[in-house]
């Protein structure tokens, strides 16, 4: 057994301590990221519930959909910076502080952290958020496989329909008189002609135009300019139906367009604010300051 003399001062290498040491303090992040994702997960739910009670299933009028997308969008902003702040901060105020950092230096580790925190909780909320999309995707592939052995009879049927010169064998068989009666035969060459036109510039030619006039006048009892009339109707009908589809595709465009911005830019602001939040926590943590206001002893 050693015996130091009273006189005898041990000594400590710190080199070695300091070449041992982490600058990163892991169990501080993942405190900060497990709290920031509950705070995110929390204001998501409430957010949905208050969402949802305003909803009324039978109504016929509602909220204007844009002041709904701006409410939505900014209860998100508020709950991804928020979230992140206070993980940040958390961690800023738990992370070990090592003995060699000046203040500065403490600084930016602290935000450092803050960093990483933020890091992890957009990655923990995008894995979170991909799981459920493949979920929603494999309900949907469920469905589709289940919904294919029922359509199978419907597709054969309308083999002749996806044809591309379906349209045009149509063309060698025409008659001057339709047949009438057959219903069938003349829906099918109807739906070929439009979607011929459909592939074009949407305009049907004044052949196949007199042509579903008179399968139209032979088959409903109309007359030729009854017959014409409704042909015109119908296809100003599916020049509209077209208009509106590339109306809804523009705006869904635009809608993706602005979200994506929107992501990038609520995701930039809350690095910002993980990073100043962990400071604040670790200067919190080196003048020992209590939130009396807050937190008191009952």
């Amino acid at each position: 057994m050693t015996v130091l003399h009273p006189t005898e001062v041990a000594v400590v290498d710190a080199s070695s301590t300091r070449e041992s040491a982490s600058y990163v303090d892991w169990s501080a992040i993942v405190a900060g990221i497990i709290f920031a994702s509950a705070i995110s997960l929390l204001f998501i739910a409430f957010g949905a519930a208050i969402g949802l009670n305003f909803v009324g299933f039978h109504a016929r009028e509602g909220a204007p959909g844009i002041l709904i997308g701006i409410a939505a969008a900014s209860w998100f902003l508020w709950v991804q910076v928020s979230s992140l702040m206070a993980g940040g901060y958390l961690t800023g105020r738990l992370r070990r502080r090592h003995f060699d950092a000046t203040e500065d230096e403490s600084d930016v580790r602290d935000g450092a952290h803050g960093l990483i925190v933020w890091a992890g909780a957009t990655v923990l909320g995008a894995i979170i958020a991909v799981g459920g999309v493949g979920a929603v995707a494999n309900m949907a592939g469920s469905a589709l496989a289940t919904a294919t052995t029922a359509t199978s009879n419907v597709a054969e049927g309308s083999a002749d329909l996806i044809d591309p010169n379906a349209y045009f064998t149509d063309q060698l068989f025409r008659s001057e008189q339709p047949v009438a009666g057959d219903t069938e035969t003349a829906r099918g060459e109807a739906a070929r002609i439009f979607a011929q036109a459909a592939l074009g510039d949407g305009t049907v030619p004044d052949a196949d135009r007199t042509y579903l006039a008179n399968v139209v006048a032979a088959n409903t009892g109309l007359t030729p300019e009854e017959s014409a009339a409704r042909v015109d109707a119908v296809i100003v009908a599916i020049d509209g139906a077209k208009q509106d589809a590339v109306e809804a595709a523009r705006i869904a465009r635009n809608t993706a367009i602005i979200a994506a911005f929107l992501l990038a830019a609520t995701t930039l602001v809350s690095a910002i604010g993980a990073y100043w939040a962990a400071q604040k926590g670790g200067n919190h943590r080196d003048e020992n300051t209590v939130l009396t206001d807050v937190f008191r002893r009952f």
